[in-house]
């Protein structure tokens, strides 16, 4: 789970995490800070469908794309993710993404920090069967989850490191079914002369099926979206509380 987009929000605090020094000044942008249970009580009722111009607006490619193309593979990929959840989850006799992820021969590691990144970074899945999970964001999200107003939001079924496992099991399903699954095989045309052409992947598509595919497995009642604000706002109430504003503006509704 790479939440590059946030880099930028989040200098600071890659910067104190990761031990970076900046030279250049960095003007933070500001923003009014809301209390978590405010947030969380209207991101859980955001339909999964309409997460899908604040998920585009993470593409590089996203100029390129109609409003109608942005539904029609914001969709897709939603039934994409839940097709390998069910898929996954029958084979394997398991929705217990700790036992999948053994199951398919991942070795997953469970570090304080990343080493050394330019990135934000909660989880990663590195080629060809290695998943790190980055304790700090976990950990401090399961303080969150002690609170009981928190809890009672997010249910029982949030469980921080098995979301985050399961978002990066998917990345490692998209390499093993490459020739067939939907994020791979879905491309869109940059250009064409004569019978040269350029196609493209669609990186949004990736991360729009894991996070359906962890929300599936993970039967959570709402779209896994929510953890962009969730594992931000013990780093920072005013970041996430940002995210929020515009995750509610992107979706068409009031923060």
């Amino acid at each position: 789970m790479d939440w590059k987009y946030i880099k930028e929000k989040l200098k600071p605090i890659a910067d104190g995490l990761f031990g970076k020094q900046r030279i250049s000044r960095y003007e933070r942008p500001h923003y009014e800070v809301r209390p978590l249970e405010y947030m969380l009580e209207r991101l859980v009722k955001i339909p999964a469908v309409d997460w899908l111009n604040y998920a585009f607006s993470r593409e590089p490619l996203n100029g390129k794309f109609t409003p109608q193309q942005r539904l029609e593979w914001m969709r897709k990929s939603l039934e994409c993710g839940k097709i390998y959840a069910e898929k996954i989850s029958s084979e394997l006799n398991t929705n217990n993404p700790d036992i999948i992820a053994k199951k398919l021969g991942l070795e997953v590691f469970y570090p304080q920090y990343p080493e050394k990144t330019d990135r934000v970074l909660f989880a990663e899945f590195v080629k060809p069967n290695r998943i790190n999970i980055f304790m700090d964001a976990v950990n401090r999200a399961e303080r969150l989850l002690q609170k009981k107003s928190v809890k009672n939001i997010l249910t029982e079924n949030m469980r921080p490191g098995k979301i985050i496992l399961s978002h990066e099991i998917f990345h490692h399903l998209e390499e093993k079914y490459s020739r067939e699954i939907f994020t791979r095989t879905e491309k869109i045309r940059l250009w064409s002369l004569g019978p040269i052409h350029n196609d493209s992947e669609i990186y949004a598509l990736g991360e729009i099926a894991a996070m359906s595919f962890a929300q599936e497995l993970n039967k959570l009642p709402y779209c896994a979206y929510i953890m962009d604000v969730f594992l931000v706002y013990d780093y920072s109430a005013e970041e996430a509380s940002g995210l929020y504003e515009e995750i509610m503006t992107l979706a068409g509704l009031e923060p």
